[in-house]
């Protein structure tokens, strides 16, 4: 399961700022290291992250895991018919594993794309979830022996005209292009963005059945998937049907941390023998994802994929030329960003204003219910509210994205005009009745310009948590900088490269916002005129 761009998942980054990479100079290092183990022996043992691995976990017993059951299926997942208790080829398998060692498997729960860095942090001592073997995962991470050999199923609805990937690679009847659902920073991201020539947009999903719902429903024109996952949802999703043969072709790994080779090794013959016992078969035949493809496994030259991925990722460009590579995705990504923000924050001012105008001056009936929008929007997340509109609602996920954040500002807005309109002493409204305005008219003139100097600077504050805050919607399929982040990171393992970019092209984005409204609270209050005061020609 995974990939985009190029391909694969996350890790750190460039060769001199990875933390086993040699960022300091040897006698530096020596410096410091040399004082701690001097005193290791009157401290007592060193801890667990500075032992090999497999020390670790005969010493406690237990080999952790780092895994996502979130529509895990078949891969781990609860059991429907024992929900306390948890099932999947891999949780088997890696019980089998923990066996040999020795010891008992303990599953750590954590999201998909971000198990490596759990790993990293020393949370896990491996990662076994449907990891692929990649480049840019070799270069951070030590990889075990393959243990599955997956390929790629091609699903549509029930007589849909597409009969094979091959068919997606044609111009689509009518115009436009083909729409295809993938798990994103998954292989079949990568494939699809790869295998195509601009007749295909690749919309990436959080999770697997989503984008077989988006199939069903008619949002998408095809969904490609993993090949055990495909086999394991489709009897829930019977209005869907496998098509085409198999596409793609590579091989599960579990990861662990880069010098943990002892653990490494131990998990290594741990696989052959129950490739050997036959042991892996029968999981595998549990689930039904045995394939012809795994009878490979037992001759597979292990040293020789070892080798081809140790190459691959001495290929990979890192620091600069990294980022340089893919500017044109962190550009097009930022811009996604700015168009959600731009697009949604004068929604949500106008319809704040409006509320917050309606609650104080308007007719019971009305204040009522803008009250409950207020506390109903300000009290669910805005990923609910996304999901609502885009999956409920069904809109286009552009439309859903700047509907959400609109909505969801508007009613933080609301409450911000409240407070200002509340802060102009009632007697400018009276005074303003009293020389015969409307109210409408008083407000328009009196009281909201007045407010709105007072609101203005948590207003541009809003706007720059927006800025932000748009990364949610890339659980709706958009690709905006943050989600670009983790592709191009998962991807090309530049984690630290692409989150310095990314970090830039936010402060880029929201600097202006700030100067902007520094400006304009100065032009409000008059500062302009104390200026020219001070240069000796008072207004």
């Amino acid at each position: 399961m995974e990939q985009p761009p190029s391909a694969s998942p996350p890790p750190p980054a460039e060769a001199g700022l990875h933390r086993n990479s040699p960022l300091l100079p040897r006698a530096l290092r020596r410096l410091i290291f040399l004082p701690a183990l001097l005193l290791a022996p009157l401290i007592g043992a060193p801890p667990a992250s500075a032992r090999d691995a497999l020390d670790h976990v005969r010493s406690t017993g237990r080999l952790s895991y780092g895994c996502d059951m979130e529509g895990g299926g078949p891969y781990a997942y609860i059991d429907p018919d024992d929900p306390g208790r948890l099932v999947g080829f891999e949780v088997e398998l890696v019980d089998a594993l923990a066996a040999r060692l020795g010891v008992e498997a303990e599953l750590s729960q954590g999201q998909w794309d971000q198990l490596l860095n759990v790993l990293d942090a020393g949370r896990v001592d491996a990662v076994a979830n449907g990891y692929e073997l990649l480049p840019s995962r070799v270069r951070d991470y030590r990889a075990s022996r393959p243990y599955y050999i997956y390929q790629l199923q091609l699903m549509v609805r029930e007589g849909a005209p597409i009969r094979s990937w091959d068919d997606l690679k044609a111009p689509k009847p009518g115009g436009g292009r083909w729409s295809v659902g993938v798990l994103g920073t998954s292989a079949a991201e990568t494939f699809a963005r790869e295998n195509q020539d601009g007749t295909v947009e690749v919309r990436a999903y959080t999770g697997a059945t989503d984008p077989m719902m988006q199939v069903l429903s008619g949002r998408l024109d095809a969904t490609l998937q993993d090949l055990p996952a495909a086999r394991f949802y489709r009897p829930q999703f019977p209005g869907l049907e496998n098509v085409g043969p198999p596409e793609g072709r590579g091989y599960y790994v579990i990861y662990v941390r880069n010098g943990d080779e002892a653990l490494a090794g131990a998990l290594d013959r741990a696989i052959e023998a129950l490739i050997a016992d036959g042991t892996l078969e029968r999981i595998y035949r549990t689930y039904d994802i045995w394939t012809d493809a795994q009878e490979e496994l037992a001759t597979l030259d292990t040293a020789r994929v070892a080798a081809s991925m140790a190459e691959l990722s001495r290929e990979s460009d890192r620091g600069w030329a990294l980022i340089w590579k893919y500017r044109g995705y962190l550009l097009g990504a930022a811009g996604t960003t700015i168009v959600l923000s731009v697009a949604s924050m004068p929604i949500a001012i106008v319809a704040g204003l409006l509320i917050a105008l309606g609650r104080l001056y308007g007719p019971a009936f009305v204040r009522i219910p803008l009250s409950a929008y207020v506390e109903l929007i300000r009290g669910t997340p805005l990923m609910l509210q996304l999901f609502v509109l885009f999956y409920l609602a069904n809109l286009p996920p552009y439309v859903a994205g700047i509907a959400g954040l609109a909505i969801n500002y508007s009613a933080y807005e609301a409450e911000i005009y409240r407070a200002g309109l509340q802060a102009i002493p009632a007697g400018q409204m009276e005074a303003a009745l009293a020389l015969g305005m409307p109210r409408w008219l008083a407000l328009r003139r009196v009281v909201i310009p007045q407010a709105v100097r007072i609101v203005i600077p948590p207003v541009t504050n809003d706007f720059i948590a927006l800025f932000k805050d748009s990364s949610v919607c890339s659980v709706i399929t958009i690709v905006e900088l943050s989600k670009q982040y983790q592709i191009l990171a998962n991807s090309t393992g530049g984690v630290l490269e692409f989150a310095l970019a990314c970090a830039v092209l936010y402060l880029v984005m929201s600097l202006p916002l700030s100067w902007l409204s520094r400006w304009s609270e100065r032009r409000l209050r008059g500062d302009d005129r104390s200026r020219a005061t001070k240069r000796g020609a008072p207004e």
